[in-house]
């Protein structure tokens, strides 16, 4: 009887024993399960952020601006391009240039601006504005009627702050009226030379070179 108790008592504590380990087991089990469940909960969370950040909101969202381009380009018209485009990317957006276009006197690089105006010249327009001495290369840009935003910006003040007296002036100071250069300058002292002083400044334009069009941009700044 005493041994059956003890084999009974032993039996009972291998059950406990059993019990007790399956229950630290479950335990482990359960812990690494959930441990593991938070641990990717985390990281899902932590690309959800990253990928919110990385985003870009409607705010950030680039600007347009809309651009008129004119002249040697394939397709001339208004542009709609991106903030802070170039005169290159307004160019390629109208489908390049044409092959007379001359793009020596533009700023290919220079941020656009909405509104802004872009006139490439052809071969002949820059022959011809070099010719009747409209520009020259130290300042080089065509804008006689229309404004052109991707020319270059003028180096020096062409403006006089008083009326030039082309009855008197020196070629020094005849030279400072917008498109006159120094052989009109020489033409309009030969001219007064021979002919005598002008009597009407719109006599200026009896001088070869000098057209309607130029005396129109002078002629609020001479006088006789």
């Amino acid at each position: 009887m005493l041994i059956e108790k003890l084999k009974s008592m032993k039996n009972k504590n291998l059950i406990g024993i059993f019990i007790i380990v399956a229950l630290i087991s479950g335990y482990i089990v359960t812990f690494i399960y959930f441990s593991n469940e938070i641990y990717k909960n985390k990281e899902e969370q932590k690309n959800n952020e990253i990928s919110i950040l990385e985003e870009p909101s409607k705010d950030t969202e680039y600007k347009e601006i809309k651009v008129d381009i004119k002249g040697s380009v394939k397709k001339p018209g208004v542009y709609t391009l991106k903030e802070n485009s170039r005169t290159n990317d307004a160019i390629i957006a109208s489908g390049g240039l044409l092959k007379n276009a001359n793009t020596r006197f533009i700023n290919l690089s220079k941020i656009l601006n909405d509104g802004d105006v872009i006139v490439v010249y052809s071969n002949e327009e820059i022959k011809k504005a070099q010719k009747e001495e409209r520009i020259v290369v130290e300042t080089p840009c065509v804008c006689e009627e229309v404004k052109n935003d991707s020319c270059y910006k003028e180096d020096k003040e062409t403006e006089t702050t008083s009326k030039i007296n082309i009855n008197t002036a020196t070629i020094n100071e005849l030279i400072k009226l917008n498109g006159i250069g120094e052989s009109k300058a020489k033409l309009i002292i030969e001219y007064r030379t021979k002919n005598g002083k002008f009597k009407d400044i719109k006599e200026i334009m009896n001088i070869k070179g000098i057209s309607e069009t130029l005396f129109s941009k002078i002629k609020e700044n001479i006088t006789i």
